[in-house]
């Protein structure tokens, strides 16, 4: 009787053990709704969730920064930088690339500058 129970244990560790990651759209940065680099990602503990996430600033709604990859924190944030006033909408969601993300070509300038507002950005966000 108590090896059937471990041999039921063991199984049941077994299952989880060997479940796949959750697989997500990964864009570390995206302007005007396009991301620039855009990648497939698995999800690891306790990550457990796709998210896309779009920042505007309140100065201009023209200016606005989107991500997307695996997080545990599915909550909107705001905040400044700078003195710039800005505010964080996550979606998130739970099943394999339901965080979709497009790729776009950007000229060179377009990227370095991106980067230099993305990497200011980051810090704040994730």
């Amino acid at each position: 009787m108590m090896n059937r129970i471990m041999l039921g244990v063991i199984a049941v560790i077994g299952f989880f053990t060997l479940s796949e990651a959750l697989t997500c759209n990964s864009c570390k940065v995206g302007v005007l709704g396009k991301c620039l680099l855009s990648s497939k990602v698995d999800c690891t503990t306790p990550m457990n969730n796709c998210f896309s996430a779009k920042a505007e600033f309140n100065v201009s709604e023209f200016l606005s920064l989107s991500t997307s990859g695996c997080t545990s924190d599915c909550n909107n944030t705001s905040g400044t930088i700078l003195g710039a006033g800005y505010t964080v909408t996550k979606f998130c969601c739970t099943t394999d690339l339901c965080n979709g993300a497009s790729a776009v070509q950007l000229s060179m300038a377009g990227v370095l500058s991106t980067a230099l507002l993305a990497s200011i950005w980051s810090s704040y966000i994730l």
